[in-house]
This record gives structure tokens, sequence and C-alpha cells, in this order.
């Protein structure tokens, strides 16, 4: 998928990074077994500001699978603004209260939520959950509420036909559990604006053998010594991922078949929510030493409780973290030295095989090494000269 705003180039210099010392240089010169990838991605404008982008890839093959955990709320909350904005119903919008119906055996119901300010869920109020904390409630209602069929095939619509969005997350339910959704709709004051069914989906998904690890914990705690198996789980490849990020950043730079179906208030809600801090929000409120400035900020500052993140730099990201994979997926702006550019990575760290035992694994390897990616793509950047200075006003808050 390209436009003639960018070339891509399979060659991810190893001058970059053959001489690095430390996690950084560990991890790339053994990537095979850490299942690395990374894409890098400069961007250039010229004259009319429009950008020309040029791609760095590592690894990007598509043979070898990365669990994408909660990177999958990404494409969740862009296609909820989608549909809100397809419905085409007067007086609903993303503020709108929304009450779930349970759907027995497999989710509750919801007819308020604690968190907001209003006592109320709405579809904004999930998206922020979805990128302040990457709370798992907030993505089912998402999923919930754009059923599984039409996610998966508005997905393949915009080109990305590797992905397969087949389950919630957090909860323990079997494949076909996840194919049910439950019953809503949204009411202003008293009046009901959209109801929408209990649905079924019954989308049929190219097979796939995806394994990973030699052992793993059930959600009950109980070791299965075998590879677990993936087969029937989400999968979004990075550069799908990546090229999600390109095309909500620079919607016009890309093809009508991959550009959303949003209002420029659609876009500025996202980037807002995708950048804003836990320490930040006030409403949601969270509590700040847990939910701390750089919680989910990992290219370029590990997650770091210590962490200090410089106002000029703004860093509008979605990681994931799960049975030792690690990923982000972030559009990096400083204001201050006129620095733009994009940058996805996936890593899988684990230090026995043994999924399920990885949270020693995400601090001690993952985290630093999406650090250190970070610094290193953030230095050539600062050294990279650049003709144009672009205008990243759209951006600022």
């Amino acid at each position: 998928m390209q436009t003639l705003h960018y070339r891509t180039t399979d060659y991810f210099p190893e001058s970059w990074w053959r001489r690095k010392k430390g996690i950084l240089g560990e991890i790339f010169r053994r990537a095979e077994p850490f299942r690395l990838q990374v894409i890098y991605t400069q961007i250039d404008r010229d004259q009319q500001q429009r950008p020309r982008f040029r791609d760095f890839r590592f690894q990007t093959g598509p043979g070898v699978y990365s669990y994408p955990a909660s990177t999958v709320k990404l494409p969740a909350a862009i296609l909820a603004l989608e549909k809100l904005r397809d419905l085409g119903i007067a007086g609903l919008d993303m503020h709108t209260p929304m009450y779930i119906n349970p759907l027995a055996g497999i989710n509750t119901g919801v007819h308020q939520d604690a968190s907001a300010a209003s006592g109320l869920a709405s579809i904004s109020h999930y998206i922020k959950k979805i990128f302040l904390i990457s709370d798992n409630d907030a993505y089912n209602r998402l999923y919930e509420f754009i059923g599984q069929e039409a996610f998966n095939r508005r997905l393949w619509e915009n080109g990305y036909t590797d992905v397969q969005i087949r389950h919630r997350l957090g909860l323990p339910l079997h494949e076909e559990d996840n194919r049910h959704t439950n019953a809503m709709y949204f009411k202003q004051h008293d009046r009901i604006l959209y109801e929408q069914p209990a649905a079924y989906s019954e989308l049929d998904f190219t097979s796939r053998r995806d394994l990973a690890g030699k052992a793993w914990r059930t959600h009950k705690g109980r070791l299965e010594e075998s590879p677990m198996d993936f087969s029937i789980r989400n999968r979004l490849p990075l550069m799908h991922l990546h090229e999600m990020m390109r095309s909500i950043f620079f919607p016009a730079a890309v093809t009508n078949q991959q550009r959303y179906r949003l209002t420029e208030g659609d876009y500025s809600f996202l980037y807002r929510c995708m950048s804003q801090y836990p320490t930040a929000s006030e409403d949601p409120v969270y509590d700040h030493q847990q939910y701390h400035q750089a919680y989910c900020k990992f290219l370029l500052y590990g997650g770091s409780q210590q962490a200090v993140i410089p106002p000029d730099i703004r860093i509008f990201n979605k990681p994931g973290w799960a049975y030792g994979f690690l990923t982000d997926t972030a559009y990096i702006a400083d204001f201050g030295n006129n620095i733009e550019f994009l940058l996805s990575a996936t890593v899988h760290v684990n230090h026995d095989g043994i999924l399920g035992e990885d949270q020693q694994a995400f601090e001690e390897i993952g985290k630093p090494f999406l650090k250190a990616l970070g610094e290193l793509i953030y230095t050539i950047e600062l050294e990279r000269p650049k003709p144009i200075i672009p205008d990243l006003s759209r951006f600022q808050p």
C-alpha cells in the first residue's frame, strides 16, 4: 500500500545498532529469538508542508507472529468513532451516554461508570481510558459496539487483510463466546437515540498456526507444558499497525482505501487522548503513583516511574504487553527541535519460555530496550538535516 507520498526500504542500517552496547545491541544481534521487528519512518516536508515518507524496516516479514495484546485497542478507538459517524443520527455523538445489557455467561452489563465525572459510560470516555491506562474493559465495550464481523471487515477493506480481531481482552472466554456481542442503547436525557441488538458473528477466519514459548500458564495458574497456541487469538501485524498510525496522523497522504471516515474533531480527540498522561487527566482521575506520567510511554521513556517528559515532546502512541510480547507504536513530535517521526517495534522477552510469567522480563529487558530504541531514533532525528521546517501546529495541545 503505497502512495506518491512515501517510498519504502527493507534496509534498517546495521551501522545504527551494530556497535551499540547494552540491551539495544544485544537484542538487535539476537533478533530472531527475540522475534524483534522494527519500523521507523522519516518524515520530510515539501514547500507546501506535504509529507514525504521513507520507511526503514527490520525483520518485518510475514512469517513471524507477534501477539498484539493491547495494540488492538487503537483500531477499536478509530472504528468506534467511524461507526458513530456512519450512523449519522442527530444528537448521537461520542459523548452520548451508553447503556450495555448483560450477556449471560459472557460479559456483564454497564449502566453507570464510576470513573466518569458524569457517572455514565460513553464512547469518548472508553477511548480516553484505552489510551490513558490501556483499560481492557473499555476496549471490550468498543469491541461489542463495533461487532466482531464489522471490526474485521472494515480493516480488511482498509487493505489490512492479515488482521484477525477475534476476542475481548482480559476475560477467559471461549472462541464462540467472543462471536457474541451485547445489546446496547444510547440515551440522552429520556430519549433513546440508537438501539443495537445483541449480535452473533458468522465470520469465517482464515486458518493459521501461530505458536510461541515452550509452556504457558492458564488464567487459573495451571502450567501447560506445551507451546502456547495463538491461532485463534488476535493477530495484528506490526506493518499494519504502523500503517494505521500513518493513516490517522497523515490522512491526506494515504490512499482513499486506507483513510478513515473521521472529522477533524475526531482526529483532534484521538490526538489528545493518545498523547495525554494519566497525571494530566481530570476525567477520569487516576492514582499518580500507580499511573504515572510515562505509564504507557515505552519508546523513549521505557514506562519509567521516574521519567520526566519535557513539555516540548509529545508522544502519540498505543502500547501492548502480554505473554512476553511487548509492542509500542508511536508518532513522536518535538516542537522545540522541529522533529517528527513514526516508530513501531515489537519484541518477545521471556526468561524461561513459560508464557504468563513475563512481568520481570518486561521490566528488565523489554521496556529498557524500547527506551533505548526510542533514544537511538530520536538522536538520529536530531542530527538529520531537514531542508524544510515542519509545521507541527496540528499536533500541539
